[in-house]
């Protein structure tokens, strides 16, 4: 299969987040951070948790304290399989998307045992007016935040797939999850995490500036959500573009920062591209 045009100027993007870019002033200038969470309250967000309708933040899970969005359950008894995502409030295609969490505290009574210290962001997801109210998870493509347990490897940025598939290799691939090569991070310490998506070209997983993770040609396909609109889930379709959530999926997570750099303006300018990412990830 034919590679995106793009794979050799973004290439040479990672390797200048490194080894750094010598850019003008004026066109450093250019990058601008939007901030999708404002540290005071869930203005523009909407939660949408399985079993419960969308924008019914059901006990509380969603909320901001000390200038955080924080996730939480001391409102649930029993976890009970109430997967939850909440939704930025429109979608975007080329970007560059920053955000800082950091896992705390005990999983929620019912919580499966794979979703200890367990969250993720959820990257061109389906619009969550379209989600059935059982549904569990968003078709998206998700970025999986895992936090270490204290002894064992455990990796961050990791790629799952509910609803979806990715080309790695020229080979599509099809199981859920795959892991990165990251580090470990054991306790509550905070992860900077990062990722660089462009429609349906490329995708880039990194922590700090070290890329951990990369694909092709996010699409439709394959299983792991349940259940589905038909309608919605066409398999093969390319994702151009699509929302963005942070997932509620049975541990207590905090994210201090979650920040957007929009790229689509210049996605057709390779020089642009790298100089806007460079800058955003090295001066922020």
């Amino acid at each position: 299969m034919k590679k995106s045009t793009l794979i050799l100027p973004i290439a040479i993007l990672l390797s200048l987040v490194v080894f750094g870019f010598q850019g003008s002033k004026d066109e450093a200038a250019k990058t601008k951070w939007i901030q999708l969470f404002n540290g005071k309250d869930l203005k523009d967000w909407t939660p949408k948790i399985r079993t419960h309708e969308l924008g019914d933040n059901y006990a509380n899970t969603f909320r901001v304290a000390d200038g955080m969005m924080q996730v939480r359950y001391d409102g649930y008894t029993q976890f009970d399989k109430q997967y939850g995502h909440i939704f930025y409030k429109k979608p975007f295609s080329y970007y560059l998307l920053q955000v800082e969490y950091r896992f705390v505290g005990e999983q929620c009574p019912g919580g499966e045992g794979w979703a200890l210290r367990n969250s993720g962001a959820m990257l061109h997801s389906q619009d969550p007016k379209t989600m059935l109210k059982d549904q569990d998870f968003p078709i998206s493509i998700e970025a999986q935040f895992l936090g270490g347990n204290g002894k064992d490897p455990r990796t961050t940025c990791n790629l799952c797939t509910p609803g979806t598939n990715v080309v790695m290799a020229d080979t599509l691939f099809t199981p859920h999850c795959i892991t990165s090569k990251s580090q470990t991070y054991h306790g509550d310490q905070w992860v900077q995490a990062n990722f660089i998506v462009l429609g349906d070209e490329e995708v880039y997983h990194l922590v700090g500036t070290d890329t951990v993770f990369s694909y092709f040609k996010p699409q439709i396909g394959g299983g792991s959500v349940n259940p589905v609109d038909p309608a919605v889930k066409i398999d093969g379709k390319l994702l151009k573009e699509g929302y963005i959530s942070l997932q509620s999926e049975s541990h207590p997570i905090d994210f201090r920062r979650v920040a957007l750099v929009d790229l689509y303006g210049i996605k057709d300018n390779p020089k642009k591209l790298k100089e806007a990412v460079h800058q955003a990830l090295t001066e922020n």
